[in-house]
């Protein structure tokens, strides 16, 4: 990706004062999120409870796993009474694309220190993924401590408050009423993410069949006909691009020739 091993800007007082400046818009640029963040925490900690979780072991997930998939994955599959091998496989495989997410921001973070490629690692989830890849992608000009700096505004907004609502669902959870449609906070939340970064063929054919497979293999166990889904849907999205590349090399070689 073009951009991403710009030297950084002067001095270390520079360098902290532009990763400041970046994670202050980070910070602003996360709160529409919460609008559908917050129900959707709310709604683990109630679905949490009701499959006989306690406080503890609720907070403890939305803590240290911090990934709402595969929460709502390992719960379901708990109140089943699954195998933990099962829960702990379906858990993984809704994870995976944290692997991906890695392998798309190294062109923009490799450079960073150890540490804060670890924080950010820990923190990272879908939200402050897309929206770091869609500002990084504007603005191929940012500095590492720029782009350091706007995932650390995002993720205090992003995080500290899934934490908080999972504890408002498991404490309070028997208070809201059945009939409140708190679920639409999933589908909603990754639609959010998903429109803005539809800008060319290949990335609508990688979103259209992840979708269709994702719909055809809907009753393979937990997790695993959306990885596969999601491989599919990588490989069409590659192989259109690959197409388009290679036809606009050859129509450049012809306008070459003609000249």
């Amino acid at each position: 990706m073009a951009g991403s091993g710009l030297a950084e800007p002067g001095p270390a007082p520079a360098r902290d004062a532009a990763m400041w400046r970046a994670a202050r818009m980070g910070f602003l640029h996360a709160f529409p999120f919460l609008l559908v963040l917050a129900p959707f925490a709310i709604l683990f900690g109630v679905v949490a409870t009701a499959a006989g979780l306690d406080i503890l072991q609720v907070m403890g997930f939305s803590v240290l796993v911090l990934a709402g998939a595969s929460q709502f994955s390992a719960v379901q599959l708990m109140s089943e009474h699954a195998p933990v091998i099962v829960v702990l496989l379906s858990s993984l495989a809704i994870n995976l694309r944290m692997a991906m997410y890695s392998a798309s921001l190294t062109p923009w973070l490799g450079r960073a220190p150890a540490w804060q490629r670890a924080v950010i690692a820990f923190v990272l989830i879908d939200q402050s993924y897309g929206m770091a890849v869609q500002r990084f992608e504007r603005e191929p000009r940012m500095t590492m401590a720029e782009r350091v700096g706007y995932l650390f505004g995002l993720s205090p907004v992003l995080c500290l408050p899934w934490v908080l609502f999972t504890w408002v669902g498991a404490t309070a959870g028997k208070m809201i009423p059945a009939e409140w449609p708190l679920d639409f906070a999933v589908p909603i939340t990754f639609l959010a993410l998903i429109a803005p970064m539809l800008r060319t063929v290949a990335h609508v054919v990688a979103a259209a069949v992840s979708v269709v497979v994702a719909l055809v293999l809907s009753g393979m166990p937990s997790g695993t006909g959306v990885l596969v889904a999601g491989a599919l849907g990588m490989a069409a999205g590659a192989w259109v691009e690959g197409r388009q590349t290679r036809r606009a090399a050859a129509r450049q070689l012809d306008e070459g020739r003609a000249e």
